[in-house]
C-alpha cells in the first residue's frame, strides 16, 4: 500500500494541457495520485507535485531531487529528458547515462521509482523526425530500469494517444483525456484496479478532408510552432518564473477535476 507520493518532471507530469477551473493544471500525475490515495484509509495519504514545464534533466536534478530526499516517498514518478532529446544535437546516449545517475539517486531516496518512457511522435509534425533519437533514449530508459527494478510507464506501447483527441491543441502535450488515460497506464503498471482500461476505442469521427487538415496545421503553426520557435531562439523556457504545485490534497485534485468535467 503505497502512503506517500512524490511526482518528478517536466510540462508534462506539471499536467501542462489539462487546466484546472483556477487556471492551474491537474495531469496524469494528480489523477494518478487520487487513484493511489482511494486505496488509503482517508488522510493517510500524501503527495507532492515537483514538476514544472519547461525543465532539462539537469534542472530537474539540481532542484526536484534533492526535495524527495527529503520527503522519502513510498513512490516518485520519474519522467525527464525529453526536453534535452528534442534539442538540436543531443545525444540520446549521453542524456540516457544522467538519467541513471538522476535513478540511483532516487533509488536511495524512495520505496519504488516508476520510471517514464517518451511517446511514440510519428503522427507529431514537429517532432516525428526525432522519432528514432526517442526509440533510442527509450530503449535506454527500459535498460536502467531492469538494472534498478524500477517499474515502467511505457508511453511508446499505449496505442490510444496516438489519436489527435488526446493531445492539446499545441501538438507537444496531452489533453485531460490523454493525461486521463496516462494515469489509468500508470494505476495498470503498479497493478492496480483501474476504474476503465487506458486503451479502450475512441469513438469514431467522421473523415476530415485535406483542406481541413491544412487549415487546422496553418493554425498550429502560426498559434503554437512560431512562438515555440521564438522561445528557442530567446533562450527562453515556458517555465521561467514558474513554481512547482507542492504538497496537494486528493480531495482537492477531485474538487478541480469535477469542476472541469
Amino acid at each position: 500500500m503505497i502512503g506517500s507520493y512524490v511526482a518528478v518532471g517536466d510540462s508534462f507530469t506539471e499536467g501542462v494541457g489539462d487546466p484546472g477551473p483556477d487556471g492551474a493544471f491537474v495531469g496524469w500525475a494528480d489523477r494518478f495520485a487520487v487513484l493511489l490515495a482511494d486505496r488509503r484509509p482517508e488522510g493517510d495519504f500524501a503527495y507532492t507535485n515537483l514538476a514544472v514545464r519547461g525543465r532539462l534533466l539537469d534542472q530537474i536534478v539540481a532542484e526536484q531531487i534533492p526535495r524527495v530526499a527529503g520527503l522519502a516517498p513510498d513512490l516518485v514518478s520519474f519522467a525527464a529528458g525529453g526536453n534535452d532529446i528534442i534539442r538540436p544535437g543531443t545525444d540520446p546516449d549521453e542524456v540516457a547515462e544522467r538519467f541513471e545517475r538522476a535513478v540511483a539517486a532516487l533509488t536511495a531516496a524512495a520505496g519504488t521509482v516508476l520510471v517514464t518512457t517518451g511517446f511514440d511522435t510519428r503522427g507529431v509534425p514537429v517532432l516525428k523526425h526525432l522519432r528514432g533519437k526517442i526509440a533510442t533514449y527509450n530503449g535506454h530508459v527500459r535498460a536502467i530500469a531492469d538494472r534498478y527494478g524500477c517499474p515502467v510507464l511505457d508511453l511508446w506501447s499505449l496505442r490510444s494517444v496516438q489519436d489527435r483527441r488526446a493531445w492539446d491543441a499545441d501538438r507537444l502535450h496531452l489533453s485531460p483525456e490523454g493525461h486521463t488515460r496516462v494515469a489509468l497506464r500508470a494505476g495498470q503498471v503498479l497493478g492496480l484496479r483501474v476504474p476503465a482500461d487506458p486503451d479502450q476505442p475512441w469513438p469514431l469521427l467522421p473523415p476530415r478532408g485535406t483542406l481541413d487538415v491544412r487549415r487546422d496545421d496553418v493554425h498550429w503553426a502560426r498559434e503554437y510552432l512560431v512562438p515555440w520557435i521564438g522561445r528557442r531562439l530567446r533562450g527562453q523556457s515556458s517555465g521561467d518564473h514558474v513554481t512547482a504545485k507542492g504538497t496537494l490534497s486528493p480531495d482537492d485534485i477531485k474538487t478541480r477535476i469535477s469542476a472541469v468535467a
